[in-house]
C-alpha cells in the first residue's frame, strides 16, 4: 500500500550516524539561518500546506 511509510529492517545498515547533528559543531553558522527559519511564520508568508497531515506527513 502506498499511503503507508514503510520502515526500514533491523538489521540495515545505515551510512551516517544516528544523528547528523553530531557532524555540525556548535559555532557553525547554520546554527543561527536554523533558529531563524524556525521562527518564520510561513503562513502568515503566504505559504499553503504549513500545517501537515494527520499522519503527521507534510503536504
Amino acid at each position: 500500500m502506498k499511503r503507508f511509510v514503510q520502515g526500514q529492517e533491523r538489521s540495515q545498515g545505515t551510512l551516517f550516524p544516528a544523528c547528523l547533528d553530531e557532524y555540525v559543531s556548535d559555532e557553525n553558522p547554520v546554527r543561527v539561518i536554523d533558529v531563524f527559519v524556525e521562527e518564520l511564520d510561513l503562513r502568515a508568508l503566504g505559504f499553503e500546506r504549513v500545517i501537515p497531515h494527520a499522519t503527521g506527513r507534510p503536504a
